[in-house]
């Protein structure tokens, strides 16, 4: 469940982005590289923080938790490529 969760928080911060970059894209014209760039490095924080928990707090190990990392980081991460690459 925290992982679906985690999924739709990536798929909302990757539109908010895209919507602030189409907003910001006439007076700003690399305003979709900044946003791509702020959504992956805030993503990337993100998600280590939650692999940080659930190492330390939950018990997992890191072997356990890096396939949940790679996913969660990566698919949001990827859609935000192709948005700026195909429609930004």
């Amino acid at each position: 469940m925290r992982t679906g969760l985690f999924l739709l928080a990536g798929f909302l911060l990757v539109g908010a982005t895209a919507v602030l970059a189409r907003l910001f894209a006439h007076n700003y014209p690399s305003a979709s590289a900044v946003a791509t760039a702020a959504f992956l490095l805030l993503w990337l924080a993100l998600t280590g923080f939650n692999m940080w928990v659930g190492v330390a707090k939950a018990g997992y190990s890191v072997a356990q938790e890096l396939p949940i990392l790679l996913l969660l980081f990566g698919v949001p991460a990827a859609i935000a490529v192709v948005l700026k690459w195909k429609v930004l």
